[in-house]
């Protein structure tokens, strides 16, 4: 017992302060460094950990030369160049490179939006997206074109500008050889080929190639209608349809027929005058044979069959066919007179009937 006894005692640190004791020598020596020594040895120290940090990130992009401190992050970035997504969507075909890109997506099918702006209340899919939004409140456009100086508030806005000085259309549609700046530009216009409609109303049978698109048409069913013009309080289901209605006020008409000259406010309305050229009318009635360059022209008629007048008059009772005929009607009640003349000071309840008097100013003759 007395051997074993002498081994233990023997194992033990014949200096136990030694250790202790050469710690406190350094730091003794450190702390009497001069100033300038002392410097030189923090720059040292700094350097050594930023070699550190440059020595951790060991896995590189053979593509780009960008430097990932994790593989799995480098794996990630990979799909950057060779456009792989291996994150589907279910619901409509959309993928994603990552599973986090899927997640967000998810949310506009269900219509989750966990993030909420606290100026203004506006929800959002991501936090990504909140952040963004903010810089609304607070006027900051973070992104500056080197080429022309114009500052924009969101970086894919920004890309996208920037493809518009060097004319950068690199994503070429395979069946017609259309071209666009953006990938999903040119996968919703492939939908015009192959028929695909992913997006479905949840209220009738209508299917859509957007979901931009399907939130619009959506909106019929519900009477939303977000977009006021501030102007003369009229609304509108699309930010679209308010653009245009603008132009009314303004007098803009950036569409011009190269047949007699006659200007429109949209390309659409463009597009239906230069039938009135063609003499081509593809709506045709069914009931009475009657053909019609405009589809909006031949909806209305169609109810002259129905005799469907579900736009009624809470003041009168007097019904109507079209909704904007009621909303014109009810200006009676009202005494609502929105369209002033910038000549005078004679106001109208329409448009047409201002466009009308301003000739009497112009002289212009129809």
């Amino acid at each position: 017992m007395e051997f074993i006894k002498e081994e233990i005692e023997d194992m033990s640190d014949p200096e136990p302060s030694r250790i202790k004791h050469e710690d406190t020598e350094e730091q003794i020596d450190w702390m009497e460094m001069k100033p300038h020594e002392l410097n030189e040895a923090e720059e040292e120290q700094q350097s050594i950990k930023t070699q550190r940090t440059k020595d951790k990130k060991l896995h590189t992009c053979s593509q780009c030369g960008k430097s990932f401190s994790q593989k799995g992050n480098l794996k990630t970035h990979l799909r950057i160049h060779t456009g792989e997504k291996p994150y589907p969507c279910t619901q409509c075909g959309k993928s994603f490179s990552q599973s986090s890109g899927l997640r967000n997506h998810l949310r506009v099918h269900s219509g989750e939006k966990p993030f909420n702006c606290d100026q203004c209340g506006k929800k959002f899919i991501s936090l990504a997206h909140l952040k963004q939004h903010q810089n609304v409140h607070s006027g900051e456009k973070p992104y500056v074109c080197s080429v022309c100086g114009k500052s924009i508030l969101w970086l894919r806005h920004f890309k996208l500008h920037q493809k518009t000085h060097n004319e950068v259309r690199d994503h070429v549609c395979c069946d017609c050889g259309k071209s666009f700046t953006r990938a999903d530009n040119l996968k919703q216009h492939q939908r015009i080929h192959t028929g695909e409609k992913p997006h479905k109303c949840s209220y009738c049978d209508k299917s859509f190639y957007r979901s931009e698109n399907l939130k619009s048409h959506e909106r019929v069913h519900t009477g939303e209608k977000p977009y006021h013009c501030t102007q003369c309080g009229e609304s509108f289901k699309c930010k679209t349809y308010l653009k245009y209605h603008l132009r009314v006020h303004s007098g803009e008409k950036p569409y011009n027929c190269d047949q007699c000259g006659k200007k429109f406010i949209s390309s659409s309305h463009l597009k239906q005058h230069m039938r009135v050229h063609s003499n081509e009318k593809p709506q045709l009635c069914s009931l009475c044979g009657n053909i019609f360059s405009s589809l909006y022209y031949f909806k209305l008629h169609q109810k002259t069959h129905t005799e469907v007048r579900d736009h009624v008059c809470c003041d009168c009772g007097k019904s109507f066919t079209r909704a904007e005929c009621l909303k014109l009607h009810q200006r009676i009640h009202t005494g609502e007179k929105p369209y002033k003349c910038s000549y005078c000071d004679k106001r109208f309840t329409q448009s047409a009937h201002l466009k009308l008097h301003k000739r009497v100013h112009t002289g212009e003759k129809p």
